[in-house]
């Protein structure tokens, strides 16, 4: 017999875990010693549970912070080391292949049909070639059609189990209140809260093996939601990747999403209305020279407020999405432009307001200067926000992520709410796309 190799996987809380229950669970060839942990705050130092990992791991699998991957290389005899987590650039990968080269290990990417699960119910994949692109405003789209048409969808999430991992194993959202009891955070809201709000049923978790088969029973179509700029974790039917003519470039640059920009079967150009004509241009040349079989959609990122006077004169607080604007690399987001569009007199910088976590978050991404992030990765992160908002000097806080803040945090000043919503601008559109696959897949 071949003898197991010992495997390490290097993570985020999310693809990493999917990786091991999908290729590593129950695999006598293998043995997975450790994880590491990076990108998202509080997730290293616990234990993927034996409750989840199966036969050979009674004691659960214990997880370590990156920073510790080359010692852990040697003193755990590792073997291969699996590359488990998205949205960094290619050079970022290979600096992390070399320090596994130079330890002794093998690096490994895995491939798209060693992850994929296949539904016997048809799949809609929703993926972007970074975060921040306008996959949830899409996938929200989707999910709308879908009930018009007089289909049930379950939006299936990619993981973001930051607590306990196996009462986390399954999760099913069909109210804010499933939301509170299962203490999620900040994060985990911004994706699932939209679509409860809009009538959907989210899933999540962590064992997506066990939630494909839950979703399946009460759902028509399963709507994969994708993370980051993941691929997806179920075998889509149909996939629609969304990019970012204000990133131009970034689809051949970030891993995994010039994956999955090769892989799409449509591609949705997002944020025409903020776009230069030249970034156009340069986008529709990459589709063309990557994927050139492609639908191509151009759609606006369509920015709204109730009562857009309100910001008119006002000194400004601008709080967004978190990771589009920290890990995704852009400076500003959907509030930043509806309080420019909407005559705010100006917008003030955070950074001297901000406290423990949110300063440190300010130190890590030194990018940002005009927008606070919406860090709420823990209840004492989500009081430092707070405490942020309401040390600012601001007359108005103008919300650009996709939840109500007011619900986890009380503010000292009137916080205004920015929505955002895919408005395609040429044909076909989401609408006749997905009259055309319903057609082939006979739901």
């Amino acid at each position: 017999m071949a003898e197991v190799k010992n495997v390490l996987i290097m993570g985020a809380a999310g693809r990493d875990f999917h990786n091991f229950n999908a290729v590593y669970r129950d695999n006598p060839a293998y043995k997975v010693v450790a994880f590491t942990a990076t990108q998202i705050p509080y997730i290293s130092g616990r234990k993927y549970p034996a409750a989840l990992a199966g036969k050979g791991y009674e004691d659960g699998i214990p997880i370590y912070d990156e920073s510790e991957l080359q010692r852990l290389i040697k003193e755990k005899a590792v073997d291969q080391v699996v590359f488990a987590y998205s949205d960094v650039a290619f050079n970022y990968v290979m600096e992390r292949a070399n320090k596994v080269i130079a330890a002794g290990a093998d690096f490994v990417l895995l491939g798209a049909d060693s992850t994929m699960l296949k539904s016997k119910k048809p799949v809609i994949a929703v993926c972007a070639i970074r975060t921040g692109c306008g996959k949830s405003q899409t996938t929200r789209k989707i999910a709308g059609l879908l009930r018009d048409m007089g289909l049930k969808a379950a939006v299936v999430r990619h993981p973001m189990p930051y607590g306990d991992l196996e009462a986390q194993a399954v999760q099913r959202f069909a109210t804010i209140e499933d939301m509170d009891k299962a203490k999620c955070t900040i994060e985990e809201r911004e994706e699932y809260e939209p679509h409860i709000v809009n009538g959907a049923i989210v899933y999540a978790g962590v064992d997506y093996h066990a939630i494909l088969k839950q979703a399946e029973e009460e759902a028509d179509v399963v709507l994969w939601d994708g993370g980051n700029n993941d691929i997806p974790f179920y075998k889509p039917d149909l996939m629609i990747t969304v990019v970012d003519p204000l990133r131009v470039g970034h689809e051949k640059l970030y891993h995994p999403g010039m994956a999955n920009l090769l892989m799409a079967d449509v591609v949705v150009i997002n944020k025409v209305d903020s776009a230069t004509a030249q970034q156009m241009m340069a986008m529709r040349e990459s589709i063309q020279e990557l994927n050139p079989k492609a639908v191509v959609i151009e759609a606006d990122s369509k920015v709204s407020m109730e009562d857009p006077d309100a910001l008119k004169g006002k000194k400004v607080l601008v709080v967004e999405d978190g990771p589009t604007v920290t890990h995704g690399g852009m400076g500003y987001g959907a509030g930043f432009v509806a309080a420019q569009r909407f005559g705010a007199a100006k917008v003030i910088d955070p950074r001297p307001f901000a406290v423990g976590s949110i300063k440190q978050t300010f130190e890590k991404y030194s990018h940002l200067q005009s927008v606070l992030p919406a860090m709420g990765y823990s209840e004492k992160q989500i009081q430092e926000l707070e405490q942020t908002i309401n040390a600012s000097n601001a007359d108005v806080v103008v919300e650009g992520t996709p939840i109500d803040l007011t619900r986890l945090l009380k503010a000292n000043k009137p916080v205004l709410k920015v929505k955002y919503d895919l408005d395609e601008k040429t044909s076909p559109d989401v609408k006749a796309i997905l009259n055309d696959f319903l057609k082939k897949v006979a739901v």
